[in-house]
């Protein structure tokens, strides 16, 4: 009994050392992907119920909208709408003394866009480079990189449109998030809404070297 209760009492053999922020960062993502995921369903229980009533009347009226859905979806097409502008820019001129110009840090460019998608981001570009769910942002040889192309020199533009822009713009005003970039010697301004916003569409492969056919019911490939 003692040696069981010695057990019970034992520190675990791993303990969570992350601090406030972090477990707010955490909470944060997996509060953002339930959401996400409740939307998912929710689009896709819709467009099955309209591809019900459709497939009797018209199924290539039916297929078609689902194809130019998927595609908005993957980013594959041009997107309008309501959105605004952020610049990342240097804070400092580079002559000040004390004062290192650096390049923008994979992380603070991820956590920026995670925050955005937080606030209801549905498209995103990156100098001009959409921003899909397959987008690779990392350092590279000591140069940042947005799936392989380089964000070397300043400013950065990202444009951003949502369903709720006005909404989004006043919580991007409202966060912390200029703080984090003014550690780094960069600033952070954010545009007024801009009513027709155009982000491009994602201009690169999408590689589905993983994808193969389904199956058919009677067996084998079609």
């Amino acid at each position: 009994m003692l040696a069981i209760q010695f057990q019970s009492i034992k520190q675990p053999a791993e303990r969570d050392t992350r601090d406030m922020w972090q477990l707010r960062e955490d909470l944060k993502k997996e509060q953002q992907t339930q959401s996400s995921l409740l939307t998912e369903i929710r689009k896709y229980d819709k467009l099955l119920e309209t591809y019900k009533t459709q497939e009797n009347k018209n199924p290539e009226a039916a297929l078609e909208k689902t194809l130019a859905e998927l595609k908005k979806e993957a980013g594959l097409t041009d997107v309008r709408g309501e959105g605004i502008t952020i610049t990342i820019d240097t804070l400092f001129k580079e002559e000040l003394p004390g004062q290192e110009i650096k390049q923008i840090s994979p992380e603070l460019l991820k956590r920026l866009i995670n925050e955005l998608n937080s606030y209801d981001a549905e498209f995103i570009s990156v100098n001009g480079r959409r921003v899909v769910n397959t987008t690779v942002i990392r350092d590279i040889n000591g140069v940042t990189k947005i799936d392989g192309y380089s964000l070397r020199d300043y400013p950065i533009q990202i444009n951003v449109i949502s369903k709720n822009a006005a909404k989004l713009h006043n919580r991007i005003k409202a966060s912390s998030t200029d703080e984090n970039f003014a550690i780094d010697n960069l600033s952070l301004s954010i545009s007024e809404l801009q009513k027709n916003m155009t982000i491009p569409a994602y201009d690169d492969g999408i590689k589905t070297d993983y994808l193969k056919p389904a199956a058919s019911e009677k067996g084998g490939m079609k």
